[in-house]
């Protein structure tokens, strides 16, 4: 008999496992679209509860028009409301939603069995309390296990999705994926930057002989970092073999981590930082212009103040990300076979930042949609498994005074799927 940690890593890497037998797909009305509940932390300005909620509820713009929304919000909960600057009570009202006072009220519709076709978790901003290492418990796994209870009670599951990380522990988020195993539902999750516009609009080939990935991008840990480690594993994971799993995080900041990128075995990394740098937009100028070319000594000098993390894959494949106050994320990878270096920028214009709508949420939540409306994620949800890893990683080494890490448990191997699913358009 498997113990929880070993079943647990078993079912992260993707073994095969029994589903549910018998276990009825829809609830859908034969004349409407799939009906969801929508949990969200809050419904904010700009907060990613009401970035979803409003496309979810409203449209969104794809392909050169209009894009109404293919599902139906038939039950929402939302977990807080705020004094100041709330938008959820007046987005219910606006879209005519039925509110619930629970999770389980909201799948079931006030009802004793499951009663929606899928489910979209936001579990992003609002005021919750951190832990010890300074991350915050957003009730992402609260909720998702919530959720399993009402299909597991009502014998059928539906399509999940989770807004970022999983959790904010390594159990949890494999629990997250053993679960989906377990009861055979589709399971989405991330963030947008594997799916936003991409410039240039370049991929990964599959199979590619591809040896490191840096990421240099900017944001805060337990974050940010999320979106930097997508960044660069949504290319990663396409090389030669596929992905198969972490072998140790080490989180460094300031002249220490500098000094390490210095090294001579670090010659490729540097090439790579330069090379994502000049994809920036954002770089740091003094009277209109760079004070200098860009070189690894000029963001030595420029972007001294950064932190980085150095993971290390179990097949001997680096991953480096540099949160340098650099604001975009900006990607670069070697590719052995051909001695080139494939760079570009996962485009991502914030609000206030030449963007007041935020359009880089439209692919995912056409993502979103087309899960439910298939029953198939369009990438592996052990990418957003080994992500949430790398940055609780991340978070461990910072708490331990920037000592490497040791992940073990992070033997999750997986194929990458063909379409990258990112906004070409």
């Amino acid at each position: 008999m498997l113990d929880r940690r070993r079943f647990l890593a078993s079912a992260a890497a993707g073994l095969s496992l029994p589903l549910v037998a018998g276990m009825p797909r829809s609830a859908r009305a034969a004349d409407g679209p799939p009906r969801i509940a929508f949990l969200g932390t809050v419904v904010r300005r700009h907060s990613h509860a009401q970035h979803f909620l409003d496309r979810l509820t409203q449209g969104y713009t794809w392909g050169g028009k209009w894009q109404a929304p293919r599902v139906q919000v038939a039950g929402v909960y939302i977990d807080q409301f705020p004094e100041q600057d709330d938008l959820g009570r007046q987005r219910i009202e606006r879209h005519g939603l039925k509110q619930f006072p629970s999770v389980a009220e909201a799948l079931t519709l006030g009802g004793e069995k499951l009663a929606v076709d899928g489910v979209v978790i936001i579990g992003e901003h609002g005021d919750y309390p951190r832990n010890e290492m300074r991350q915050t418990l957003y009730p992402r796994y609260k909720w998702f296990k919530e959720a399993v209870k009402v299909f597991e009670d009502s014998g059928r599951a539906v399509p999940v999705f989770n807004d970022k990380h999983l959790s904010t522990s390594w159990d949890e988020c494999a629990e997250m994926v053993a679960n989906s195993r377990r009861l055979g539902f589709p399971f989405l999750a991330g963030s947008s930057l594997p799916v936003t516009w991409r410039l240039p609009s370049i991929d990964m080939p599959i199979d590619a002989d591809l040896a490191e990935s840096v990421c240099v991008a900017y944001g805060g840990v337990d974050s940010y970092d999320f979106h930097a480690l997508e960044t660069a594993q949504c290319m990663s994971e396409r090389r030669k073999g596929g992905e198969v799993g972490i072998a140790s995080v080490h989180a460094v900041r300031g002249e220490k981590m500098w000094e390490m990128l210095a090294q001579e075995n670090r010659e490729i990394t540097q090439k790579l930082v330069v090379a994502a740098l000049t994809r920036s937009h954002n770089l740091p100028v003094e009277g209109g212009y760079p004070t200098d070319p860009v070189t690894f000594d000029w963001a030595r000098r420029a972007l001294a103040d950064s932190l980085a993390y150095f993971i290390e894959h179990r097949d001997g494949f680096r991953t480096t990300i540099l949160l340098s106050g650099i604001r975009d994320f900006n990607y670069a990878g070697y590719r052995r076979d051909t001695g080139e270096i494939v760079s570009c920028q996962m485009y991502l214009p914030m609000p206030g930042h030449g963007s007041t709508t935020a359009d880089f949420f439209n692919p995912l939540t056409r993502h979103i949609e087309e899960t439910i409306l298939k029953r198939q994620a369009p990438y592996p949800v052990e990418r957003t498994l080994l992500t949430s890893g790398m940055v609780i990683g991340g978070v461990k080494s910072l708490h331990a005074g920037e000592m490497p890490v040791e992940t073990p448990e992070m033997q999750v191997a997986y194929k990458a799927s063909p379409n990258s699913a990112f906004w070409a358009e």
